[in-house]
């Protein structure tokens, strides 16, 4: 199976340790398509601390200024969110989710999308998604690392 039709894309990231941590799970999951959308500091020593051999996603991301743009090529779009909202989105759990995704990236290009460290996604942003998916996690303490 190829994923070479699955981008990856953050935004606003704010700590390019975290940009490092998320290409070096990428590469360790066998995707290449890194995006980044108006990244803080990028690149810089951390992010290339952090790949640990993962340079290769880390020297061909994109960086792109606005969401619109990063998933222009992208027909169907998933947006990651560990909130729970008041408004009734299309969501999917991560297994079935997965399913979806590899399906959809047979037919064209899918993009996974990941909102800022400390507020995740606004709701402008999983406006643009054709589904969302809520990793199940302690509700107490939502935040999940980047990479994780």
């Amino acid at each position: 199976m190829s994923l070479d039709n699955i981008a990856i894309v953050l935004v606003s990231t704010s700590h390019p340790g975290n940009i490092g941590a998320a290409a070096r799970a990428m590469a360790n999951m066998g995707l290449s398509d890194l995006r980044l959308i108006d990244p803080a500091r990028f690149p810089g020593p951390e992010a290339t601390a952090r790949a640990v051999g993962a340079q290769h996603v880390l020297e061909n991301a994109q960086i792109y200024r606005t969401l619109d743009e990063a998933i222009a090529d992208s027909g169907f779009v998933v947006g990651a969110t560990a909130r729970s909202r008041s408004i009734a989105w299309p969501s999917s759990g991560p297994v079935s989710l997965m399913a979806e995704l590899v399906a959809q990236s047979k037919v064209g290009k899918v993009a996974l999308l990941f909102g800022r460290e400390a507020s995740g996604l606004t709701n402008e942003e999983l406006d643009r998604c054709q589904r969302h998916v809520r990793i199940p996690v302690n509700e107490e303490f939502p935040s999940l690392n980047l990479a994780a």
